[in-house]
């Protein structure tokens, strides 16, 4: 399922630039802008699928019915794009003015992308979790067999982006944008009844509430119990074991410490009677407590990894922009420029089983550890790859430009006498990058999550992602503006990207180092595994 959805993702998403400008008559800058909303928009909503897979739906439930939002809005666009009097007339002239859609076409274009947005978003947060789910973390090999399930499902969604970017955008480009929204139509449909083939054989989720609920009674609990002393041992504290509904119970942690005063049960604030049956929120268990904690302690993590996702989306806007411009012909065969991002995908393919047959198990030797190394130094890797990516990006872009120049074609619309492929260096870094960051993320919200909330906190890594193309939308305002028109222009052989992309590798170094802060400071958690069969509580009240 990941690997057609994600086919018909990425093809839509790599092209739809090119589709806006070219179909619906929207200037460079506006469609940038529209593709960073739609794909952050994509990924944010995951946390509402994460937040619906551990309440109400179970992770089965959420990705058939995101998938079918998904079917409907790819359905619509094909739609429009096969039927002309639902688009602008085609603007041959870029020097005048072209007609903009109104508001019936804006509407139809709008209503389709933003439900593909969301149900991709529901589809992201689920479909790990379902996988997932298939392996005990509690057993030592399908633990190390979890760990595998994430890079070959990363393995699977680059497998479906290559064909994506290769076979679907050549069927937009050549067969006409209609067959290619078609395509991507019944790829998410063949992905829906795929998944349901497999019902019968899937551990699904026991749902385990909202997670939002839980913290929120913690919170407010804390604040009750404010003027409480805190404990310094933690079986003064309340916890419940019960074998029916619990799959572990969280240890006490040193961090947030403030929060332990939500697992205080003290008989004298409330009287005899609510000490006896205290409600959920005045009073909650470690566990719940140290779920809190959790979340809070993630969150630095997830801003520190944002930026590298502002450099992603430039790399999946202006990247292709510069390689419109450029000869896209390889022996013989001309290659569309929304095809060039098979280039870090195809290494992907080539380095994730590298990483998980060899690099894994001699780190696992060395380390002692399933994964080979720590969820987080995986991280780190990644950002410091997408650092060095932005840098070579800014060098080619430098060429490319002189390249203009030299050529005296700085305002020409013919391709320039330099290879695409140069622009090849910069997407085989950054996707070796994205290799290392993306499955580390997964990975470690997945591990760190509790067992009632790893849809919540699964998703913060898709969260992450999406703040990184909205941030992306603000950074080109923000820098056209402090620049005086870096990217202002149609015309990038006279905007100043190169200066861009050297500012974002800067950023991207001081990010890096906010990064190792964070991920100095961030505590595992401590997982207490329950050896009782019967219901038990421990804290003042059972003393």
């Amino acid at each position: 399922m990941e690997g057609l959805e994600n086919m018909a993702f990425i093809a839509s998403a790599v092209s739809l630039v090119t589709y806006l400008m070219g179909y619906m008559n929207i200037g460079l800058t506006k469609s940038v802008n529209t593709v960073t909303n739609f794909m952050g928009t994509s990924f944010i909503l995951a946390l509402l699928g994460g937040v619906i897979a551990d309440t109400f739906l179970t992770r089965f439930t959420t990705c058939v019915l995101f998938g079918f939002l998904e079917f409907l809005g790819y359905a619509l666009l094909t739609v429009q794009a096969h039927f002309d009097q639902l688009r602008p007339t085609p603007c041959t002239d870029i020097s005048k003015q072209c007609e903009a859609a109104n508001t019936g076409q804006a509407a139809i274009l709008y209503t389709g992308l933003y439900l593909i947005a969301l149900g991709t978003s529901g589809v992201k947060a689920a479909l790990p979790l379902l996988g997932a789910d298939q392996f005990d973390s509690k057993d030592p090999k399908e633990a190390v067999q979890l760990s595998s399930f994430f890079n070959w499902f990363m393995f699977s969604l680059t497998g479906g982006s290559i064909i994506g970017v290769t076979f679907v955008v050549w069927i937009s480009s050549k067969k006409g944008w209609d067959w290619g929204f078609g395509v991507c139509t019944i790829a998410v449909l063949f992905a829906i009844v795929l998944v349901c083939i497999g019902k019968p054989f899937y551990r699904d989720n026991a749902l385990k509430g909202s997670p939002i609920i839980r913290i929120l009674r913690v919170l407010a609990a804390s604040i009750r119990n404010r003027y409480l002393p805190i404990p310094r041992k933690e079986d003064e504290l309340y916890e419940v074991y019960d074998k029916g509904t619990q799959n572990e119970n969280l240890q006490r942690t040193n961090q947030f410490r403030f929060l332990d005063r939500a697992a205080v049960h003290d008989m004298t604030t409330w009287g005899a009677s609510a000490a006896m049956t205290p409600g959920p929120w005045r009073l909650s268990t470690v566990t719940q407590v140290e779920e809190t904690k959790i979340l809070l302690r993630m969150l630095p993590i997830v801003l520190s990894t944002v930026f590298i996702n502002t450099c992603l989306a430039q790399l999946q806007t202006f990247s292709i922009q510069q390689s419109m411009t450029l000869d896209t012909r390889i022996f013989g065969f001309e290659i569309p420029a929304s095809s060039l991002p098979v280039i870090p995908l195809g290494f992907n393919l080539i380095f994730i089983p590298i990483y998980e047959r060899i690099f894994v198990p001699l780190a696992r030797r060395i380390t002692g550890i399933p994964t080979g190394i720590r969820h987080l130094q995986r991280i780190g890797v990644g950002l410091v790859l997408s650092t060095i990516s932005m840098a070579i990006s800014g060098v080619m872009e430098s060429k490319r430009k002189s390249v203009a120049v030299k050529h005296n074609m700085v305002d020409s619309n013919e391709p320039l006498p330099m290879s695409v492929f140069w622009l090849g260096f910069q997407f085989a870094v950054f996707g070796l990058s994205d290799m290392f960051t993306l499955v580390g993320l997964l990975e470690f919200y997945h591990a760190e999550g509790s067992a009632g909330m790893k849809g919540t906190s699964t998703a913060l890594s898709w969260f992450s992602l999406a703040f990184g193309y909205f941030i992306s939308s603000v950074v080109v305002e923000v820098v056209n503006k402090a620049s005086g028109g870096w990217l202002a222009s149609n015309n990038l052989n006279r905007d100043q990207l190169n200066y861009f992309y050297w500012l974002l590798s800067g950023l991207s170094a001081v990010n890096f180092v906010i990064y190792l802060v964070c991920a100095s400071w961030y505590k595992y958690k401590n997982v207490e595994e329950m050896k009782q069969e019967e219901i038990s509580i421990h804290g003042s009240a059972a003393n």
